[in-house]
């Protein structure tokens, strides 16, 4: 028996990418990669997509990626799909990537990005590898408009957030969620977190006091432990809703055509604030 060839590379930590044989067959177990196969390749070409690609909750191409088929999340259902390129992600499960690997397929990972210039070598490279590299320039494009269209939004005079989650958890300043709020002009406390973040003791949130909470979702009634936090008299006291800004999670998980929608998002969020100052 032959020994099978495999390779892997990963996409955003400087591996290159070519579009000289572009892929037929491209099959995705991430969701981060689904939205970027979604927006810059052929229908014809994907082969199927993550079970969570259509979840609105954490990809904005929800609503397209319904068209194409769900994967099981085992290596071995790729054999008959057939597909010459599999696409994963930096945490995706290391034996079904091993298994992937190890039945000869061309497995490319999509690296975690956290910040904008990550994100936009991504992009490039991803339509280079699918084989639409004007398709990535376009993708830039939009990308670059967004952006300018979220500088010149109004801004309010009070400018301090902190983007905090289930337990107190915030994301430090190495993240996608904090590169999107920065260019709105929301920057932490000092005393703030600092690298990819930690958590915040809800006395030392209330000692930081931020301008603004930043947050995935308003939670009117607790449904855990964690979510108990958010909900607590202290905090519903010092950030009414006029203090609070729902950043859902589909914007910060992934770059791609995410950013320019978490872009545009945010200039509707900060017009607003703006208007209420």
């Amino acid at each position: 028996m032959t020994a099978v060839c495999w390779v892997i590379v990963w996409l955003g930590l400087g591996a290159p990418a070519s579009a000289a044989d572009p892929p037929r067959r491209i099959a995705s177990f991430n969701v981060c990669a689904d939205q970027l196969v979604v927006a810059l390749a052929d229908p014809e070409q994907i082969v199927g997509l993550s079970p969570y690609a259509s979840d609105p909750a954490i990809s904005v191409v929800a609503d397209k990626a319904r068209n194409f088929p769900r994967l099981a999340l085992q290596g071995e259902a790729m054999v008959p799909l057939k597909p010459d390129l599999v696409l994963v992600g930096a945490w995706d499960r290391p034996l079904t990537q091993r298994m992937l690997r190890s039945l000869g397929f061309r497995v490319v990972g999509v690296a975690v990005t956290n910040d904008i210039a990550g994100a936009r070598a991504q992009i490039r490279e991803m339509a280079a590898l699918l084989g639409h590299p004007a398709r990535g320039e376009a993708m830039l494009a939009e990308l670059d408009a967004a952006q300018r269209r979220l500088a010149s939004a109004p801004r309010p005079n009070s400018s301090s957030a902190l983007l905090i989650g289930n337990g107190g958890y915030t994301v430090g300043p190495d993240s996608l969620a904090a590169a999107l709020m920065a260019e709105a002009g929301l920057k932490p406390p000092p005393g703030a977190p600092s690298g990819y973040g930690g958590y915040v003791p809800l006395e030392k949130l209330i000692m930081l006091r931020p301008d603004y909470l930043v947050m995935s979702s308003l939670i009117q009634q607790p449904d855990g432990q964690g979510a108990l936090y958010l909900t607590h008299p202290s905090l519903r006291a010092l950030y009414g809703p006029a203090r609070r800004i729902v950043l859902p999670s589909r914007y910060t998980l992934c770059a791609g055509p995410s950013l320019a929608a978490g872009f545009d998002y945010l200039t509707d969020v900060m017009t607003r604030l703006a208007a209420n100052r």
